[in-house]
């Protein structure tokens, strides 16, 4: 696989672990899935096998559909590691509350079309949250960790993506939370259109009653 000067651990992850290293001169990140052990293990090889398959092909669709995504230098299947591009930059989730009101409303319209880029080709993200995407010195916004994604265009899935955006907004930037993802799905429209971010936005409000039902339920 190359070799590496001291890699270190920058994330542990329910998913994977992430490492910064040096690997052939470059800056990477390393994802590696561990072992489960509360799965069974040819069940828990299955799913290492797929995720580590799948993530890297979704990264390059993402990438041909105009999302600027991390290079992907390596796929050890038998390791369940991928070797990819370090990006440069900061957390979208520490800049928002760090810019000023027209810059944050710009930078979440420019995530909204991004998601936009995404549903339009087919592509859910599966964990839509400030932490994975990033903005570099160039005013790109990458988006990573698509380990959880998959290919669709259902409604329901598209529903869920970015229900998860709403709430990662709301837990984290609750300040100006509303603001943020009006500015999201304004950008969201300019890509699919009205008519599809209307529906969307029905089964997101469609998810949130279900969530409260449950919760009503589980209070009884």
């Amino acid at each position: 696989m190359g070799e590496r000067k001291q890699p270190f651990l920058i994330k542990r992850g329910a998913e994977a672990s992430l490492y910064f290293a040096h690997w052939h001169g470059r800056k990477v990140i390393m994802k590696r899935r561990l072992p489960k052990k509360y799965r069974l293990s040819e069940l828990d090889e299955q799913i290492k096998t797929y995720r580590t398959n799948h993530e890297p092909q979704l990264i390059h669709e993402a990438k041909k559909a105009g999302v600027p995504t991390p290079t992907i230098f390596l796929v050890d299947v038998k390791g369940a590691t991928i070797i990819m591009e370090f990006i440069e930059g900061k957390q979208v989730k520490r800049l928002l509350s760090e810019v000023t009101r027209k810059e944050r409303q710009f930078l979440c319209l420019k995530i909204g079309e991004l998601i936009g880029r995404l549903h339009k080709n087919g592509i859910i993200h599966g964990d839509l949250t400030t932490s994975n995407m990033i903005l570099n010195s160039k005013g790109k916004i990458f988006f990573v960790d698509f380990g959880l994604g998959e290919k669709t265009k259902e409604l329901e899935a598209r529903g869920v993506d970015l229900h998860l955006m709403k709430k990662a907004l709301q837990s984290t930037h609750f300040r100006f939370a509303e603001e943020c993802f009006d500015a999201v799905i304004k950008g969201y429209s300019k890509m699919l259109g009205s008519e599809i971010a209307k529906n969307v936005l029905d089964k997101i409000k469609e998810i949130e009653r279900r969530g409260r039902y449950i919760a009503e339920r589980k209070g009884d």
